[in-house]
Parts: C-alpha cells; structure tokens; sequence
C-alpha cells in the first residue's frame, strides 16, 4: 500500500500535515470514500481555532468507518489478526 502526505498553510501562517492518506487506483470502489473523507477532514482541520501541526488520516479512518470498510481501503489483513 502506498501512503502520501499533504502539508498546506492556513491562514494564520501555521504549517499543517497531514500523513498517512491511502493512495488508491481511480477504479478502486474505496476511490471516492477517501476523496470526500479527506475533504471534510480538512474543512474540519480548517475550523479548528488551534490545529495541530501533524494529523494522521489513518487514524481519523479508522475512527470514522465500519471495521470491514476500513480494512479494505487500507489493504491490512494483518489488521484482523491484531483486532
């Protein structure tokens, strides 16, 4: 699996990234999920009066979709030897 960053400035000047965002194929069934859970995870970074300097996307999946969802966009079989 293959993970980038993202690092933009808000308008205070602050620098803000954020790691471990799921590189998926364009006809991967998961493509769009991602693509609209990252937008309103940066519109929710965006309205934060004191963000953070690193946020990880990972972590923020596995707190917003179902288990068998989460494993799937993330390709981690390991995962449910460890659940």
């Amino acid at each position: 699996m293959l993970w980038k960053s993202l690092e933009f400035t808000i308008e205070e000047g602050q620098k803000v990234k954020v790691i471990e965002i799921p590189v998926l194929e364009d006809d991967s069934t998961y493509h769009f999920l991602v693509k609209v859970r990252l937008e309103a995870f940066i519109n929710n970074i965006l309205c934060e009066k004191e963000p953070k300097q690193i946020y990880s996307f990972k972590e923020y999946l596995r707190t917003v979709l179902k288990w068998p969802v989460y494993c799937h966009v993330v390709k981690a079989d390991i995962l449910k030897n460890n659940a």
